[in-house]
């Protein structure tokens, strides 16, 4: 069940850097000099093309290579790659039967708001079927989350000697960094790396600045979403539960090209199916910082969706 943790971590999450870099800046106002220890397993086997990730961080990141990490895991304990295998066969299984269950759940609502009749008895019934979604939700969350334990529990991944050699390596090259910085790229390859070895922990206790899919990564619930994909109209939903460093929230990068934030509707529906998290549109330039006990606040040009189906600046504002 989606729960929010108490504790947040100490970072910022920002939108796509590929076209408009500002974790440059990011990185002096979380007053972290020195090393940075660089996660770029989203990019996969482009994880080491590294050259113009370390010119935006100064160059004194140290790719931590967790991609490159798993494969070496999986190559030397064959036991554990088939289980994780088998593991991502049926998450793969049940997040397809998910999104068919998704798809009348989605349907009703629709149905309901083009329907006619006494405004406030259509509203009840909305109300209704936007949380039979979130039941829907949750108990797909539930059912994820309880196969990945069973996965640790059966297997132990952190007491098998060649994840345990590598997870304590991580950590000698994270107690001599100063922040920890977070790529975009696959997000479900950046989350089955980070809790590989255990990286949770570790980076909670660091500066952290993270974009697109690796901002997804830390937050409560991975939400995988696009309104016009090419086979048609999408609809969102949740991949698996994320780290939790940064609660509250869900982080939509590239909001702009992949919701109708001019559809009152759609956003609408989608505030209030994951609230209370508030959905951040996380475009370039864009950024939620948590370096304030109060709670989390965007610049300028971040925006919220509200559940009324509007689009608002994100508040409060960073100074």
């Amino acid at each position: 069940m989606y729960t929010e943790s108490p504790e947040p971590a100490t970072g910022v999450l920002l939108g796509p850097q590929r076209l408009a870099v500002t974790v440059d800046r990011e990185l002096p106002a979380l007053a972290a000099d020195g090393q940075v220890a660089a996660i770029s397993a989203g990019w996969q086997e482009r994880e080491a093309e590294d050259d113009e990730l370390q010119a935006a961080l100064g160059n004194r990141a140290i790719n931590l290579c967790l991609h490159a990490r798993g494969d070496a895991v999986f190559r030397d304990d064959p036991e554990l790659k088939d289980a994780h295998r088998v593991k991502q066969d049926r998450l793969r299984s049940i997040q397809a039967l998910y999104r068919g269950r998704l798809v009348h759940s989605i349907a009703a609502v629709h149905e309901l708001q083009r329907a006619r009749g006494p405004a406030d008895l259509i509203a009840d019934e909305i109300t209704a079927a936007i949380d039979a979604i979130r039941l829907v939700d949750r108990q797909h969350l539930d059912r994820v989350t309880a196969i990945n334990d069973e996965y640790e529990a059966a297997l132990r991944p952190g007491e098998r000697p060649v994840v345990a050699a590598h997870r304590e390596a991580i950590a000698d090259i994270l107690a001599g960094c100063a922040a920890v910085a977070i790529t975009g790229g696959h997000v479900a390859t950046i989350l089955n790396r980070l809790r590989l070895f255990d990286l949770g922990p570790l980076i909670r206790g660091l500066p952290i600045v993270a974009w697109s899919a690796g901002a997804m990564s830390l937050t409560d619930r991975v939400i995988l979403f696009h309104d016009s994909p090419p086979q048609g109209r999408g609809n969102a939903e949740i991949l698996e539960a994320g780290l939790g460093l940064f609660p509250g929230v869900v982080v939509l990068p590239h909001a702009r090209r992949r919701l109708l934030l001019d559809d009152p509707i759609r956003v609408s529906l989608f505030a209030r199916r994951f609230a209370p998290a508030r959905a951040i549109a996380l475009d370039e330039r864009c950024k939620i910082a948590f370096v304030d006990p109060g709670g989390p606040c965007g610049n300028e040009l971040t925006r919220v969706l509200g559940e009324d189906g509007a689009v608002r600046p994100m508040e409060p504002q960073c100074p």
